[in-house]
């Protein structure tokens, strides 16, 4: 990679603040409770992963969304005679991460900063747009970037789509992000370059084994990337 002038999709959750970490928490917190009546974390996991997989077609993904999901598969493990306002109290567990303040990861303000002076930066999320706007907002990271793209979803349509609105040139084109599954693959399928940083809480939705690509630059965090921008 040259320091000419690129055009950096960065992606949010996970990439420039930490997200799921608050998830895992609140799922284990229930697995936790559920424990007492000696449902096995790993069952209840796998039944979480599939209502989330399932609701996400017609919800969305969001905070307001998991809380869906996890509150009914809460639900289905808690036997009959147990307390059921155990239910309201996974609920408010779920959505405080509403309230949860913004943790910047290290070196992205620097990082961003830095990359700006150099190239065109756009912020290319997904989620629900509400959320990730008071994030995006909170985070005090927006002036770093020319634009904000908040989608349903990141899938090679929708960056193909993107490259035709903005008239972006693939070659010249980064997505930089933690996710194979809609960071780094749908990019390269897009006919776009990337750049995968891992992330050891990626939320398990999101696991995909990222393609062996010439276009695909693994590095091992934010701040790494000024030395290939």
């Amino acid at each position: 990679m040259t320091n000419s002038g690129k055009t950096l999709l960065i992606d949010a959750d996970d990439t420039l603040w930490e997200n799921n970490i608050y998830f895992e928490r609140v799922i284990a917190s229930v697995q936790e409770i559920l424990g007492r009546f000696e449902v096995q974390p790993g069952v209840f996991r796998a039944a979480l992963n599939d209502a989330e997989r399932d609701h996400i077609v017609t919800n969305g993904y969001g905070t307001v969304n998991f809380t869906r999901s996890l509150e009914r598969t809460f639900e289905r493990f808690l036997p009959p005679w147990a307390d059921h306002s155990l239910a309201t109290r996974v609920r408010d567990m779920a959505l405080e991460i509403l309230n949860q303040p913004i943790e910047v990861i290290d070196g992205v303000p620097e990082t961003l900063a830095y990359l700006s002076r150099r190239h065109t930066l756009y912020l290319v999320t997904k989620g629900d747009a509400d959320e990730q706007g008071r994030k995006i907002e909170a985070s005090r990271l927006r002036h770093f970037f020319d634009g904000v793209e908040i989608l349903a979803e990141k899938n090679a349509s929708v960056f193909r789509e993107l490259v035709t609105r903005y008239s972006w040139n693939t070659e010249s084109t980064w997505m930089i992000g933690n996710s194979p599954r809609s960071d780094v693959n749908p990019a390269i399928s897009a006919g776009l370059n990337a750049v995968y940083i891992p992330h050891r809480h990626t939320w398990v939705l999101e696991h995909e084994e990222p393609v062996r690509h010439p276009r695909v630059t693994e590095i091992k965090s934010f701040a790494d990337l000024r030395a290939h921008f």
